[in-house]
C-alpha cells in the first residue's frame, strides 16, 4: 500500500496498466513507474536472462488537490484495501 504523508496538498491518484493498482503519489505527471511493478522486477539476472526495465504503467487518473480533499481519497483507498474495514482507521 502506498500512502502519502499527513499534510499533503496535492498529490496524483494512479491506475497501473498492468497489475490494477490504484495509489496515490505525490508525483503529478502523466505517466509514472508503478511502485508495485518495481518491486516484483528481480534485479538479479542469469547469463541468459534479459533484464527487464521499469516502464512507466501507471497513468494519471486525477489530481488531488486540498489537505482534506487528499486525507479523504487516502482513506478512501485504505478501505478499498482492507474490504470495508473501517475499524482501524
Amino acid at each position: 500500500m502506498y500512502f502519502v504523508p499527513d499534510g499533503t496538498k496535492r498529490c496524483g491518484f494512479y491506475e497501473c496498466s498492468v497489475c490494477g493498482d490504484r495509489f496515490l503519489s505525490l508525483h503529478t505527471e502523466p505517466k509514472i513507474v508503478c511502485p508495485t511493478c518495481e518491486k516484483e522486477m528481480d534485479p538479479e539476472i542469469g547469463p541468459d536472462e534479459e533484464l527487464t526495465l521499469n516502464v512507466e504503467t501507471a497513468k494519471l487518473l486525477q489530481i488531488v488537490e486540498g489537505e482534506e480533499q487528499v486525507e479523504m481519497m487516502d482513506k478512501l483507498l485504505s478501505l478499498a484495501l482492507t474490504g470495508g474495514d473501517y475499524e482501524w482507521l
